[in-house]
C-alpha cells in the first residue's frame, strides 16, 4: 500500500488512433520509475506486438494478451462474451491483489460497447473495490458514461485522418 497517494483513473477513448499507445507509454513510464505495472488486453489475441516485446525487458511489467482477436470480425459473439467475462474476473483479481501500482485495461471500453460487460459494473468496481492508491487506465472507443463519470482524467482521441483510409496497411513499429 502506498500511503498518501491517490490513484488516478484515466480513460482514453474516441475514434482517433493512439488510445492504447498512450496507455502503454504511461505503463513504460511507470515501470521506468520502478512502479509495478500490469497490462491486460481484452481484445488483442496472441499475435506479437512491439509493446509486448519491449515489456519483456522489464522485471516489473506484466503483460497479458488474453482476447480472442479482433472481435468486429467475430463469428461467435457468445464466445467473445465468455472471454470478456473471464478477462474481467482476471482483471479484478489483479487489481484487488494490490500487487501493482498501475493496471492498464486495454480495450475494455469496446467490450462495454458490445454489451459484454456493463459500464455500471466496471464503475462500481472502481468505486468500491479498487484500492485508493492504485492507478488504472481504461482504453477503447465509446467509453461508457458511468466509467467516464468515475474517472479522474478522460481524453478523447479525435480522428482527423488515418493512413488505413488511404490504403496503407498497418506498419510494424507504428501500429503494432
Amino acid at each position: 500500500m502506498i500511503l498518501g497517494r491517490r490513484g488516478r483513473v484515466l480513460v482514453h477513448t474516441g475514434e482517433g488512433k493512439g488510445k492504447s499507445s498512450s496507455a502503454f507509454g504511461t505503463a513504460f513510464r511507470a515501470a521506468g520509475w520502478g512502479m509495478r505495472v500490469c497490462v491486460i488486453q481484452f481484445i488483442k489475441g496472441q499475435w506479437q506486438t512491439g509493446e509486448q516485446r519491449a515489456a519483456e525487458r522489464f522485471d516489473n511489467l506484466e503483460w497479458h494478451a488474453l482476447g480472442d482477436g479482433f472481435t468486429w470480425d467475430t463469428k461467435n459473439p457468445e464466445q467473445d462474451r465468455r472471454t470478456t467475462r473471464r478477462i474481467w474476473r482476471f482483471s479484478q483479481e489483479k487489481i484487488e491483489s494490490e500487487a501493482y501500482d498501475l493496471v492498464v485495461l486495454d480495450e475494455i471500453n469496446y467490450c462495454c460497447g458490445y454489451g459484454w460487460l456493463s459500464g455500471e459494473e466496471v464503475a462500481a468496481f472502481i468505486r468500491g473495490r479498487k484500492a485508493a492508491w492504485v492507478h488504472l487506465i481504461l482504453t477503447g472507443r465509446k467509453a461508457p458514461r458511468e466509467v467516464v463519470e468515475v474517472a479522474d482524467t478522460v481524453t478523447e482521441m479525435r480522428l482527423v485522418k488515418h493512413a488505413f483510409d488511404q490504403g496503407i496497411v498497418a506498419q510494424k513499429g507504428i501500429e503494432f
